[in-house]
């Protein structure tokens, strides 16, 4: 197709005016922008430059209408300062005197905003009777930004008496307003109604020029929705810094929303499960609802900004409202006078109670809401999708927030905002949680930094003006961390601080991007040099220089990229992101250094133009209202380290397409749209602009715009012409002096007619050529347009140069500088340009327009297969990133594609269940196969090309023979794999020997392997184990195999984990946790076995996958998209990832020729070896295996081995009467038994446990007969011992460890280290003469199991924390410790009697058997030690008549045995065929117990004969109605019945007389960990923290039913939810109260009569990091891992205070010395894995100030000693010096760079004879073994070396596989003397004297320590060690003791100052020692 121009009649405009009328106004109006608009404003509000009384503001004050900006706002009126003698923002009783307010320091308010401060008016109510008189505002120091605190309003205030309402004089009402009596309140109430909210409310102040000036923090609103009708709360809230943030609540909004002026959260009112749609009409029963706001938190957590006052209420319709009260105190209104000795909570007032009848409850007729909720976890995904803050602190503990407002009459302290609900029909009542024991202080980031593994992302709840950012440098640019610092944008860091890292770093370096646009493809510009195109890839920016085709990338963006701009040097790059609001970024072109950062005001930016100088840039977008705004930045000090600075900016309601700043006038630019071309000029700090009369021309879609130039160098502006083209195919040529259109002319096709000269069509007769681009040069013009050309034209418009044909539309031209290359790029995604020199079409890139679903590579030519939702299939050069082939289908789309390993022939598999395969010689398509019936979702072949497999999502498998020209179908199965899972290349995978197929299937919960040549089902692996946190069953992902030397097999798993199987066994060998906060889609492992690469998210993560320790991740951005897959090139030297674009990774990790695979680790030797996995594979025939094969004799741990079910058996067992040892058990045919899956749908009681695991008998002792199993009719059996056939024996140590599936009833004991060396010379001192007494434990052992016995007729309390039995007093406080322990305990048995308990644990290092011990309940006494079982015990149970003990192996070991209590002797042991979950004996009949397992109940009978006690056995399998999973908890209710709880939150009931279940209900949506019953009553405990009373007393009466039974008649009577899973309970007879443990290491007292939960016993969660003490020793501080900061009570350690900052670990912690000044200053610095440093206050409970020292994670900190100055170092050896009042930071100490700061020591001291000033003595320990002794002076800024000390160290020393830590102290009895513990060549203290300057002393340990304190009191020397040991030395005699007790290393202890007690931690434990007198 050619094209001609047609010139046009009437193409002149009218005279030549500067500026019409009409121009004029327009100008007018284009000029009033909110900058202009607000500096008016500002202007008015000069104090003095008003009439006193007047204002200047409102929508008429204010002239020209406001930005979007401004508009929320300016419902608040302006007020001149010194106004009116009152101040604002309060309401004064009658009588108080004021004062005139003083201007001096009066600051200019917000803008919108009123001032709260003493200026304006205000209205003067009359004092009401509860109000006190209030003092004179602006009596005291000035302060125009915050109310003085009102003592009138405390403690609370009544706001509608003290406003009196009803007079509604101060109060104003609309609509249907009316007061009526309420019945439940028996009072008057005000009703507000009708059909529209807004039309009908109540509001205070009446006018919105006053304000109530109300400071207290919480809101009250008492009041009740109505019925079927939608409600609204608006508040308006002002902040410190006098911002008004409307914060509104109803049941209207759909979702949560927020802005900077606005905050909406939807209010939901309907008793609903949280995962349906919560937001809808009020329900019928609503109740009063007590509605708690914590203004504060609101603010601080949702904006980030400080709570000023509460300006404004108004209540709309439809409600009932009883009245409003504020306070700073928070009140707790179900609190019945009960006594709290634990609680320090704030009863409700009278005056605000509800009331409530005799013998009711509060919460059976009334809801409260708190808001926001009390939880410390971070919101849940819902919340995430709005925007929740990444690191927000909510009080109390609890689980994981509901996704919108939350109010309830059960505990809704755990929401993240307000739902109502009604009662259910199944249950009465709720009981809410109980009150806080102590405050948890909130606290929130000044800076999003938050984990957040999809990179960097921007947060649109945090306040744009008060968050810093972080730029984004990536491998690219040296390093993939986030960490420079620069302007202001949040940015979310991915949280790397507790991980190690892996060298090299960063071990990937972007080499290649494959793509181009993203958010649009009119964005490529040349450089000035007209060497390199400079274009977008997504959220890339990219150079490509196109003589050489290598690629450089600016890295930083997290969306894509919607504009750039490169000034006229080629020195600075401008860029803007399309996600709103958009983030423009400034980049050193040169460097590809980024700048700054900062946020537009315009929420897209769709075009950015630089001056020619770059000093300043234009930005053209829409703003959140949708209208089109201009915006001028200056940056012409950004290269200077300078800020951009909004020069000016304006709205336009014309369309702008494209903006230009002239190359001859900075000052001056030009735009075009729809229907209009404008000039603009910047003229001050005001852009103003007149549009060019168009003339007929006005209708015209105009698209782009370009200005001539001159050959001879740059035009003046009178000569100036703009050249602008149009969608019709108009080029109108203007001159922009004249403001005229000079020539219009108009692009138009041409038609042949039967000949060679083409047919001109006229300006009516046709449509143009719509011309989407324009670019000028001196001597032509390029034009794009939409019928694919790029056409170059002499600038009079008269022939065509060239015309170059693309594939699409042309979306953009631009001419080189030098005017002899056009860059043209395609909305198809290509790029090039055309060389008019030689006429020759150059393609730069190609790319899909849509994501990238797969990729695969080839190895023989380099090349890669990619498949994209855009239909095609694209084959690509690895080498050179050019496009080879192209593919389409427009009938369907392509899904997978996998190469043939050996031809040049790839497989593509399609939407319609069609698989291709396509040759790449011919390019055309060779054999089509459609046996699916699905989309396919999998494609792979064997690495030999023998064998292809697909998979499709109805579930099929399909099996083809590539040998073979036309790759016949060999196999085609039904259901094989999972039907809904997702296309992704690792949702099928063969192993590296091409022996193996694994893929997920048949469910999502389980991983099939098979022999690839038979498809003979080798092994299928439950990963459907309880996830804890979510309350649901795991499910599988993708799946990969590792390298074939390996045989590993890695899983990812919906729980965001990733698990590493052994591909014969099943066996898990290791796990990486938490790899992502999404699954990982996809994964692979590269050939040598060295890293693990996923897909997460928006990023790619390497892992190292040799390291057993499971480092941290190194993550790497860039896409915009989820990344759908990745994988290594084929030479194992790249990783390529697609997504929205395809990236090419450079591997920097050196190529190590002798790399070996990773050894096994230990419990890896039991499982198959190679050659077992080889003969598997080899027997895999063509035909399918009939038996699967034999395991091997040490049964590996694995997730559930599933085969074929055996046949026959009627689910009994009888005894033989043959006696003797018995080896094996053979079938009749001879056969040996195997070891198959047990509870499977065709599985029948007995006979499939003989037939599925080869039962025999296996004797007590040698002396005893050995009995074997037969099958039976139904009668009971005996048995005296069982165990499983090709099993090793129990007693053997190395048997590994088998996981229980489905079930968190097993005892995970903690990684403890080597355990106590008492045999190896440590020895413990007789108590008489111990110098250390153990006097208190802090913590719980939450991953016991039944650990925790209460018996509340004798007030015994006892539990376990690690090896510890802590009997304590709960009315005293006082603590009893048992120890003998060598391992955890995993569980406590009380006696009925209350005399004996006997506690259990883990078998140790230096024991072959678990330990039992036997205790005397009131002497404290062990009296009995007994051990039999190899493996820990599950659980213990004493008989009703306390005659025998029965102790339960766990899982590995499936042992039962029975002890007689009179001597404790081994009198039964029988080995269980299956896992069994609990025991339990028949409280009403002592010879019956009964235990739990996978899918079945067994009953036991106990009978004696004499002495002899034999069992009689009978199981039942659990009914179908009761559905899949296990049994997991047991207890017996009124008889003969037996209740039951199921892995699936199921409760089943069982007639144990008739040995059916008959019943059953849905009890919790997690499985069931705990029942307790009494004879009506039931608690259940679940996984999910859920603690629930069920009614049961009907169902005695069921059971006569049946079958025919329903649970309609058992309902819930109470709820509690609990901070983890439920793991012990204790209650009373009538389980009225009780005590229960949960996994979070937390006891609670329970009470049922008043609905609450009291926390009794509660410790860290995870590691214990430092521990400090007050100046007046009445108080102790820890920290933790888990991030919080906790203060304790030292005298009865109970916690006081709590500081939480989530997703950051605290690593050290400091208190301040005494004298830094009054004790109510006393403060801690706390310092985070983040490298951030905060100051707490511990008086006020809050956080003083935030500083970020350190890039790195810190190590330690501490005071000067005089409190002014803060010493951190970090893990990279930095030493930071910071003033502890302002956090600057004024000096860095960089003398130990290169290994961690250990220690820092500061000690007062005259440094006189040291030979250097200085008040203080300090010194820092480095991880090289190096020590530095400085003396300083700080308020001088003095710092002096005085000594340096290296310690040698051997090549090797490691305790526990970790370098010990390198400690030094000063000595406190000698100044000059410092002690140094570390690792060396000998195990020993080194005393050092600095006077002498010589190592004066050397004290010889058994052990490298881990921990060193120095008592100031006495010479004792306390050293903790990894081998669970304490040592006490005493430095002046040289004796030593040593002390047992931590089941841990003991890497932390500390004095107090007063040397009476020491604290020592390990793990979480805290154990709290007494130093005896000495």
């Amino acid at each position: 197709m050619t094209a001609e121009v047609a010139p046009l009649s009437g193409s002149r405009c009218q005279a030549p005016r500067c500026m019409s009328r009409a121009g004029r106004a327009d100008a007018k109006a284009g000029s009033s922008s909110g900058a202009m608009a607000r500096g008016s404003a500002r202007r008015a509000r000069v104090p003095g430059s008003g009439v006193p009384g007047s204002r200047v503001g409102g929508r008429g004050a204010q002239g020209p209408r406001l930005g979007p900006e401004a508009r929320v706002p300016a419902r608040a009126e302006y007020r001149l300062p010194g106004a009116h003698p009152r101040a604002p923002g309060a309401w004064l009783p009658s009588g108080a005197r004021t004062r005139p307010a003083r201007l001096a320091g009066v600051g200019v308010a917000g803008e919108g905003a009123e001032s709260p401060g003493p200026t304006g008016s205000c209205l003067v109510p009359e004092a009401g009777p509860s109000s006190a008189v209030a003092p004179a505002r602006g009596a005291g120091p000035p302060d125009a930004r915050r109310p003085l605190p009102a003592a009138w309003q405390h403690p609370f205030l009544n706001v509608f008496r003290h406003f009196r309402v009803d007079e509604w004089k101060r109060s104003a009402k609309q609509g249907d307003v009316a007061v009526v009596t309420d019945k439940t309140l028996k009072g008057a109430v005000y009703r507000i109604r009708g059909s529209v909210s807004a039309a009908n409310y109540i509001q205070l102040p009446k006018n919105s020029t006053q304000s109530l000036g109300l400071t207290g923090r919480y809101l009250y609103v008492l009041f009740r929705p109505l019925p079927n009708k939608h409600f609204v709360i608006h508040l308006d809230v002002s902040t410190e810094d006098n911002q008004v943030i409307r914060v509104s609540f109803s049941n209207l909004f759909k979702e949560f929303k927020s802005t900077a002026t606005r905050l909406q959260f939807p209010f939901v009112l309907e008793a609903r499960t949280p995962q349906r749609d919560l937001v809808g009409l009020v329900p019928h029963g609503a109740r009063w609802t007590f509605l708690q706001l914590d203004l504060q938190d609101i603010l601080l957590v949702y904006l980030n900004r400080r709570y000023g006052h509460l300006k404004s209420v108004r209540l709309c319709a439809s409600l009932l409202v009883r009245n409003l009260y504020t306070s700073d105190l928070c009140f707790e209104p179900a609190i019945s006078g009960a006594p709290w000795a634990k609680l320090p909570v704030t009863p409700m007032p009278r005056e605000m109670a509800f009331p409530v009848p005799k013998g009711e409850s509060w919460h059976d007729r009334y809801v409260h809401v708190r808001f926001p909720s009390d939880s410390l976890k971070v919101p849940s995904k819902p919340m995430e999708k709005s925007g929740s803050p990444p690191e927000a602190v909510l009080l109390g503990p609890g689980p994981h927030p509901l996704p919108c407002p939350v109010a309830s009459s059960k505990p809704v302290r755990f929401s993240v905002s307000p739902v109502v609900q009604t009662p259910s029909p199944t249950a009465s009542s709720q009981a809410p949680l109980a009150p806080r024991p102590f405050p948890e202080v909130s606290l929130s980031q000044e800076r999003s930094e938050a984990s957040n593994a999809d990179g960097p992302r921007f947060h649109s709840l945090e306040p744009w003006a008060r968050v810093k950012a972080s730029d984004v440098h990536t491998a690219a640019a040296g390093t993939h961390v986030l960490t420079h610092e620069s302007t202001e944008v949040p940015v979310a860091f991915e949280d790397a601080g507790s991980c190690k890292r892996f060298l090299p770093d960063p071990i990937l370096r972007l080499k290649g991007v494959i793509g181009f646009g993203g958010h649009s493809t009119r964005q490529a510009l040349w450089t000035p040099d007209g060497t390199a195109v400079v274009y977008p890839c997504h959220a890339v920016i990219v150079v490509l220089l196109v003589d050489t085709g290598e690629q450089r990338f600016f890295l930083g963006h997290t969306d894509k990229v919607s504009a750039l701009a490169l000034d006229g040097s080629g020195s600075l790059l401008a860029s803007a992101q399309a996600r709103t609001p958009s983030v423009i970024r400034l980049w050193d072109f040169q460097t590809g250094r980024c700048l700054c950062v900062f946020q537009s005001p315009v929420h897209v930016v769709c075009s950015l133009s630089f001056s020619d100088s770059g000093a300043l840039l234009c930005g053209v977008g829409k703003d959140r209202h949708g209208r089109t705004m201009v915006v001028a930045w200056g940056t012409g000090q950004v290269g200077l380290g300078g800020e951009v600075v909004v020069l000016a900016k304006a709205h336009t309601d014309f369309d702008v397409q494209a903006f230009r700043v002239t190359f001859f006038d900075e000052t001056r630019m030009a735009s075009c749209g729809q229907g209009s071309v404008r000039l603009w000029r910047l003229r001050g700090r005001a852009l103003r602009s007149c549009p060019v009369d168009l003339g007929e021309h006005h209708v015209l879609q105009f698209t782009d715009l370009a200005f001539k130039q001159a050959r001879d160098g740059c035009p003046e502006p009178s000569a100036a012409m703009l050249f602008v083209c149009s969608r019709s195919g108009h080029i109108l040529e203007i001159d922009c002096q004249c403001m005229v259109v000079r020539h219009a002319r108009r692009l138009l096709p041409t038609q042949t007619l039967g000949g060679p000269h083409p047919q001109k069509q006229t300006f009516s007769t046709g449509p143009g050529i719509a011309i989407s681009s324009l670019s000028l040069s001196p001597a032509m013009c390029a034009v794009g347009s939409a019928d694919g050309y790029l056409r170059l034209w002499p600038l009079d418009f008269s022939s065509v140069l060239l015309e170059a044909e693309h594939e699409g539309p042309v979306s953009s031209v631009c001419v080189s500088p030098d005017g002899l290359r056009v860059l043209s790029a395609t909305s198809s995604g290509h790029l090039g340009f055309l060389d008019t020199p030689s006429r020759v079409y150059h393609m730069l890139a190609r790319s899909h327009t849509a994501p990238v679903l797969a990729l695969a590579t080839e190895q023989r030519r380099g090349q890669l297969a990619t498949v994209s939702q855009d239909r095609t299939v694209r084959i690509w050069d690895l080498a050179t990133l050019q496009q080879l082939y192209d593919f389409t289908s427009s009938e369907e789309a392509p899904c997978t594609v996998t190469f043939h390993p050996t031809r040049p022939i790839f497989f593509c598999g399609f939407s319609s269940g069609a698989v291709r395969s396509f040759s790449l010689e011919a390019a055309e398509v060779l054999v089509e196969h459609t046996c699916h019936q699905g989309a396919i979702t999998g494609l792979t072949a064997t690495p030999d090309g023998r064998l292809l497999f697909s998979s499709c999502s109805r579930g099929s498998l399909a099996q083809y023979n590539c040998a073979d020209p036309q790759w016949h179908v060999l196999r085609v199965a039904a259901d094989m794999v999972w039907p809904d899972a997702p296309a992704s290349p690792s949702t099928l995978a063969v192993s590296r020997d091409g022996r193996l197929l694994a893929f997920v299937g048949p469910s999502r919960h389980t991983v099939t392997v098979m022999g690839s040549a038979s498809l003979d089902e080798l092994l299928r692996v439950d990963i459907g184990t309880l996830d804890l946190a979510s309350g649901r069953l795991d499910s599988a992902m993708a799946v990969c195999f590792g390298p074939a030397a390996l045989g590993h097999l890695l899983v990812s798993t919906s729980s965001n984990r990733v698990m590493v199987l052994d591909a014969a066994s099943g066996r898990i060998i290791r796990e990486l946790p938490g790899v992502h906060p999404e699954p990982c889609s996809s994964l692979m492992l590269s050939e040598d076995a060295r890293f693990l690469l996923m897909a997460a998210g928006r990023a790619v993560k390497v892992w190292d996958y040799t390291t057993q320790a499971n480092p941290g991740p190194q993550v790497y951005i860039g896409h915009s998209e989820p990344v759908q897959a990745v994988t290594f090139s084929p030479d194992q030297q790249q990783v390529l990832s697609a997504g929205d674009a395809i990236f090419l990774w450079d591997i920097l990790a050196t190529t190590e020729s002798d790399q070996r695979f990773p050894g096994p680790s230990p419990a890896c030797e039991a499982g198959l070896g190679t050659g077992q996995l080889e003969d598997a594979a080899s027997r895999a025939s063509e035909l399918p295996r009939q038996q699967v094969p034999k395991p091997s004799q040490a049964s590996p741990p694995r997730l559930g081995i599933c085969a074929r079910p055996p046949e026959g058996g009627d689910g009994t067992f009888t005894t033989s009467d043959e006696e003797g040892p018995c080896e094996e058990s053979r079938d009749p045919e001879g056969s040996l038994l195997t070891e198959k899956e047990a509870g499977r749908a065709g599985d029948r009681a007995w006979a499939a446990a003989v037939g599925s695991w080869g039962l025999a008998l296996s004797p007590c002792s040698p002396s005893q007969p050995c009995e074997q199993w037969r099958a039976g009719q139904g009668r009971w059996c005996r048995c005296r011992g069982l165990r499983a056939v090709g099993t090793s024996d129990t007693k053997n140590s190395g048997a590994p460890r088998t996981t229980c599936p489905a079930s968190h009833k097993a005892f995970t004991p903690a990684r403890a280290s080597r355990g106590p060396h008492s045999a190896k010379g440590t020895s413990l001192p007789p108590a008489s003469s111990e110098w250390l007494r153990l006097k208190a434990v802090v913590g719980y052992s939450g991953n016991g199991r039944a650990n925790m016995v209460w018996r509340p007729d004798t007030g015994f309390f006892a539990y376990t924390c690690g090896r510890l039995v802590v009997v304590e007093d709960l009315h005293s406080g006082a603590q009893q410790h048992w120890p003998g322990h060598p391992a955890e305990i995993s569980t406590l048995a009380l006696s009925h009697s209350a005399q004996v308990l006997a506690s259990a644990s883990g078998r140790s290092s230096t024991t072959d058997h678990c330990q039992i011990r036997v205790w005397d309940v009131s002497g404290g006494l062990c009296q009995h030690l007994i051990s039999h079982h190899s493996t820990t015990v599950l659980a213990l149970a004493f008989s009703p008549d306390d005659r025998l003990l029965v102790t339960l192996g766990d899982h590995d070991g499936r042992t039962l045995a029975l002890w007689g209590t009179a001597t404790y002797d081994l009198v039964s042991s029988t080995r269980l065929p299956e896992p069994v979950h609990g025991v339990a004996f028949n409280p009403w009949d002592a010879g019956e117990l009964a235990c739990v397992g996978q899918g079945t109940v067994t009953f036991w009978l106990l009978q004696q004969r004499g002495a002899d006690i034999s069992l009689q056995v009978h199981r039942e399998q659990v009914p179908e109605t009761v559905g899949a999973g296990e049994l997991t908890s047991l207890c017996y209710g009124a008889p003969p019945l037996l209740y039951c709880g199921t892995s699936s939150g199921q409760v089943c009931v069982w007639d144990t007389r008739a040995g059916r279940c008959f019943l059953s209900w849905e009890a919790d949506d997690g499985g069931i960990g705990l029942l307790l019953c009494s004879s009506s009553r039931l608690v259940s405990g679940s996984s999910t923290g859920r603690l629930r009373l069920w009614a049961v007393g009907p169902v005695s009466e069921l059971r006569c039913k049946g079958s025919g039974a329903r649970s309609s008649s058992v309902f819930m009577e109470r709820e509690l939810v609990l901070d983890g899973a439920v793991v012990s309970a204790s209650f009373d007879g009538s389980v009225d109260m009780g005590v229960v443990g949960t996994r979070a290491g937390t006891l609670w007292f329970i009470s049922w009569a008043e609905g609450t939960s009291t926390r009794l016993i509660s410790g860290h969660r995870s590691k214990v990091n430092e521990v400090v003490f007050g100046p007046g020793e009445s108080h102790c501080a820890t920290c933790g891992e888990d991030g919080s900061v906790r203060v304790w009570a030292l005298a009865s350690m109970e916690l006081v205070i709590q500081f939480q900052v989530l997703n950051q670990s605290c690593l050290c912690l400091a208190w301040s010395p005494r004298c830094c000044g009054r004790p109510e200053q006393q403060r801690l610095a706390a310092g985070y894995g983040d490298g951030s440093l905060r100051i707490f206050s511990v008086s006020r409970t809050a956080m003083e100030l935030k500083m970020h020292p350190h890039p790195v994670a810190l190590t330690t900190v501490t005071f000067s000693t005089d409190g002014q100055t803060v010493l951190s170092g970090d893990k990279d050896g930095l030493v930071a010096v910071s003033h502890s009042r302002t956090g600057m930071t004024f000096r860095v100490l960089s003398d130990h760079q290169g290994a961690a700061i250990s220690t820092i020591c500061v000690t007062r001291k005259e440094c006189e004879d040291l030979g250097v000033e200085g008040t203080d003595l300090w010194l820092a320990a480095s991880g090289d073994q190096r020590v530095s002794v400085w003396a300083s002076d700080w308020l001088r800024n003095r710092c002096e070396l005085v000594d340096w000390l290296s310690f040698p160290m051997p090549a090797t020393t490691e305790t526990q596989g970790h370098l010990p830590p390198s400690l030094a102290a000063f000595c406190p009895w000698d100044g000059a003397l410092l002690m140094y513990v570390g690792p060396g060549f000998n195990k020993e203290v080194i005393i050092y004297d600095l006077s002498q300057k010589q190592v004066v002393e050397k004290i010889p340990l058994p052990f490298f320590a881990m921990s060193l304190s120095l008592s100031p009191g006495t010479r004792l020397l306390a050293l903790g060690f990894a081998e669970c040991m304490l040592r006490l030395v005493d430095c002046a005699t040289g004796t030593a003791q040593d002390f047992a007790g931590h089941n841990n290393a003991v890497h932390l202890c500390r004095f107090t100052p007063s040397a009476r007690l020491l604290f020592t931690a390990a793990c979480n434990e805290i154990l709290v020692w007494e130093v005896s007198g000495r």
